[in-house]
């Protein structure tokens, strides 16, 4: 049998694997970790941004950090994924913190009640603007809650993925993300989710 087949039968080796062949600079790798995450990594990123061109930048941004970093990240579960998040974070906040003026322009010359388009349009502008209050929330969320914000509740980990990632036991993670979403409330009155 060869090994080819032999990896068939396994399926596709676990990030963990991945990174160890990355760490040695093994391109191929890197390439199957980029394919396998890289749809997850913008749909976070659109969700932190509410832009798609930003969502893009933030893409590559993040597989450039990756493979600069390579190897030397701490993997969740042998996924590479939670760490994709956070570094993603990472970087649009430093974005969020470079065009905080721009965002709030573009969030004053959005469309508030525009009927003349299609339904769907408007329901799209809606939809961006909301989003896009919601992150000018959570930016002014505490460190910690940020984070929280950030992964659970924008990017979908796991209470016990994140729990791991951040070193903290996962019913603080629980807690966080609970006071997270009632303070979200306060700040974004508008938003019944």
């Amino acid at each position: 049998m060869t090994e080819t087949t032999e990896r068939a039968d396994v399926g596709p080796p676990p990030d963990a694997h991945l990174w160890d062949r990355i760490a040695q600079g093994d391109h191929a790798a890197f390439t199957e970790l980029f394919e396998r995450h890289a749809e997850a990594v913008w749909n976070y990123a659109y969700r932190l941004t509410a832009s798609w061109s930003q969502a893009e930048d933030l893409l590559s941004a993040t597989f450039l950090t990756a493979w600069r970093k390579r190897g030397g990240a701490q993997l969740v579960r042998d996924s590479a994924l939670p760490w994709l998040y956070t570094v993603t974070a990472n970087l649009a906040r430093t974005e969020w913190r470079a065009s905080r003026r721009a965002l709030r322009l573009v969030a004053r010359l959005a469309p508030q009640h525009e009927r003349d388009h299609a339904d769907e349009v408007a329901a799209r502008t809606d939809a961006q603007r909301r989003l896009a209050q919601v992150v000018a929330a959570i930016a002014k969320l505490p460190p910690s809650e940020r984070e929280i914000a950030q992964l659970c509740l924008l990017g979908d980990v796991s209470t016990a993925d994140a729990a791991t990632l951040l070193g903290i036991a996962e019913s603080s993670v629980r807690a966080r993300v609970a006071r997270t979403r009632a303070r979200l409330r306060d700040l974004t009155p508008e938003d019944n989710e």
